[in-house]
């Protein structure tokens, strides 16, 4: 059985691929700056708030960023 990250990766590869999700398909690098942007931002208000409880969703929001990113990249050849 694979871990929690593994599956989350072969997820968002499932919703990149041609029976994925419209929108997931639709995204480029320059689509999604804008939201590594905000994710960042958020992750770091939470952090100044102390508001621990919601850290690990902003650190999850951002975490998808990253690998979409990543998993968009793969995409075009540029990542193994």
């Amino acid at each position: 059985m694979k871990d929690a990250f593994g599956q989350l990766v072969e997820i968002i590869a499932k919703l990149r691929s041609d029976d994925g999700c419209p929108w997931d398909r639709e995204q480029t690098h320059e689509t999604l700056k804008t939201g590594i942007i905000e994710e960042a931002y958020e992750v770091i208000e939470t952090i100044d708030q102390k508001d621990y409880d919601k850290f690990e969703e902003e650190l999850g929001d951002l975490l998808m960023q990253v690998l979409l990113n990543a998993q968009i990249a793969k995409d075009e050849g540029r990542f193994d």
